[in-house]
């Protein structure tokens, strides 16, 4: 499927007086709203779609300044503001009871709405979280020469690719003429589409976020009452496994499972295997 396809699959939605893409795919009363991860889109989720639809209701959405949403100079694209835009979207498409599937970036954004549930500010039932790599903890939080390029406004849409194409190496190519060559091209192309490269720089502003709010979302996890499940690709080459220990530890209801043999990117390296493993789908005529 080439990223044009996707986009025809989806919907847009007016949030803030900003245009945000939806998949929304699956009958299922049972709602998954997905998060997803930097510096990608919801497109991370096609190879697995049509499982997880076998059984959720499926709502993936981009943040703002991702994929195919708006992307306004306007923005500061803070994580605060990408859980105000998630949770204005659900409300407006009516939805009462969500579980919450989080990957990388996407796991402050639910932290984030975590907080402000813990506190009664929002009316949205959360059954679950699956929380998915990169939930970073101050201690193991450093930044890098890496992540302080992808600040700069000149560098940062070149760093960010590179990284994208250094954590994520996906083999499978696809033959369809004139399109990307791998599903890692069609992620970049996705986040370029509508001049989304010049704000790479803007969206790498959740480094610093991570030290500001991190004792607020440390404490939503301790506080929070919802049943959440921590995934951990134990070699994952960008999260690494001791922050997964220390989050699982935090609270008895937080519960922790490894991914074996994975990278960061498994979703889109090994679609089956990875549902198996966190959803205990069995997926034998997946392909």
């Amino acid at each position: 499927m080439t990223t044009l396809n996707w986009k025809d699959r989806g919907t847009f939605y007016s949030v803030s007086n900003k245009k945000i893409f939806v998949i929304d795919e699956g009958t299922s009363k049972d709602v998954l709203v997905i998060l997803h991860g930097y510096p990608t889109s919801s497109f991370d989720y096609e190879k697995i779609l049509p499982e997880l639809s076998k059984h959720y209701r499926v709502i993936i959405h981009d943040h703002p300044g991702f994929g195919f949403s708006d992307k306004p100079d306007s923005l500061t694209y803070s994580l605060i503001d990408q859980a105000d835009f998630a949770l204005q979207l659900w409300y407006k498409m009516g939805l009462k009871e969500v579980t919450i599937l989080a990957h990388d970036y996407g796991t402050s954004v639910a932290k984030e709405i975590l907080a402000r549930k813990n506190h009664n500010q929002i009316t949205i039932k959360i059954k679950k979280v699956f929380l998915c790599n990169s939930s970073k903890r101050l201690e193991y939080f450093h930044l890098r020469n890496m992540d302080q390029l992808l600040k700069n406004k000149r560098l940062g849409s070149f760093i960010a690719q590179l990284e994208a194409n250094g954590v994520r190496k996906i083999k499978k190519k696809i033959t369809i003429e004139n399109q990307p060559k791998n599903d890692i091209q069609k992620v970049w192309n996705n986040l370029n589409s509508d001049e989304g490269k010049k704000e790479v720089h803007l969206l790498s502003n959740f480094i610093n976020q991570h030290y500001t709010f991190w004792h607020r979302w440390a404490q939503a996890l301790k506080e929070s009452k919802i049943p959440i499940k921590i995934i951990w690709e134990r070699n994952d080459p960008s999260a690494v496994k001791e922050i997964a220990i220390v989050l699982a530890t935090e609270k008895g209801n937080h519960n922790l499972e490894w991914l074996e043999n994975t990278r960061h990117y498994s979703i889109l390296d090994t679609p089956k295997h990875w549902l198996k493993l966190v959803f205990k789908f069995n997926c034998a005529a997946m392909y």
